[in-house]
């Protein structure tokens, strides 16, 4: 693996962002679904799946954005943050057609979460019971723009959806490239049993240790993360990019993140237990390191959900995908 430090990752962004003013005005990157794309089941929600993507011709490989739990693809009436509408329209400026840019909302408006906060821990947002949407986007994407590969572009519960239906279906060989943003590949730090572990609160999500989520991340060895990394946790032909935090992050530091205060870095058995480098993936072509991202979060200043909406970030995703040859 090679891992990009940050002065590395400066110079990429900066050569990046100094492109921007040449930008062509490409368009706006919409919040539907073009004509003729076929209309989606949510297998758990029991409702159409929301997303974008648009039609027409394809000069490169279309990218797949996956947001992460409790997110939406973009903003909606009850959710503001749906940053990975602004990583796409950044994609646009920088040379994609709208035709190659698709994102799934897997999680519906969110707005069933007014009446009940514990949905997001609940079943209807746990991994695998999410695959089967994944599975039938990136299918119909394939169909609908007659490619043969997809890239895809995850954060945080993202990045492991997109490795389980990889790895449930075979499918490596449909990924060209995935980037893993913040992803919780060995666990979460939100679900012990500790009284100071607030997130178990019904008001804040019920992540008690026998909630759905808890029970897929609740530690590094769950039967979910088990069977998810044993073996190759980069299988297949598939080219790999961790993008993480390396200071904080409220899912995986016991360490103030923004408005987030820390919980015990416990697992949900109530054992002590580190997840700082959860996001890391073993095997991956490239990582890039980051800090101070909870200057790209405007509304609780964290770093996990900031990383989502950084120019770094964007710069190092927009380059993997876009090299000839992605390691390093």
């Amino acid at each position: 693996m090679v891992k990009v430090k940050q002065l590395v990752v400066a110079l990429v962004v900066g050569l990046l962002l100094a492109s921007a003013g040449a930008a062509s005005a490409a368009g706006t990157v919409g919040t539907s679904f073009p004509a003729g794309f076929p209309a989606i089941v949510d297998a758990s929600l029991g409702i159409p799946v929301i997303g974008f993507g648009a039609a027409g011709e394809l000069e490169r490989t279309p990218v797949v954005f996956l947001h992460g739990n409790n997110d939406t693809p973009f903003a909606t009436a009850c959710n503001p943050y749906g940053n990975v509408h602004d990583m796409a329209q950044y994609f646009l400026d920088h040379g994609y057609r709208a035709s190659e840019l698709w994102a799934l909302g897997y999680q519906g408006d969110q707005c069933d979460l007014l009446s009940d906060q514990t949905r997001r821990s609940g079943t209807a947002h746990s991994t695998l019971a999410n695959v089967p949407d994944l599975r039938a986007f990136v299918h119909a994407v394939l169909d609908y723009t007659g490619a043969r590969q997809v890239d895809i572009v995850g954060h945080s519960l993202g990045v492991t959806l997109a490795r389980a239906w990889m790895k449930e279906d075979h499918a490596w060989h449909l990924v060209r490239r995935l980037v893993a943003i913040d992803g919780p590949n060995h666990g979460i730090v939100n679900c012990s049993p500790d009284p100071l572990n607030y997130w178990q609160l019904p008001a804040l999500g019920g992540f008690t240790p026998d909630s759905a989520i808890c029970a897929e991340y609740g530690s590094d060895h769950t039967s979910f993360l088990s069977w998810l990394n044993h073996g190759n946790e980069t299988q297949g032909p598939t080219r790999y990019l961790v993008i993480r935090n390396e200071d904080t992050s409220f899912v995986y530091f016991s360490r103030q993140d923004g408005a987030i205060a820390p919980v015990p870095a416990e697992d949900r058995d109530g054992r002590p237990h580190d997840f700082s480098r959860s996001a890391v993936l073993d095997g991956a072509d490239a990582e890039v390191d980051l800090t101070g991202q909870g200057a790209y979060d405007p509304f609780l200043g964290t770093a996990h959900l900031g990383i989502l909406n950084s120019p770094q970030t964007w710069a190092a995703a927009l380059a993997f995908l876009t090299a000839r040859h992605a390691r390093g």
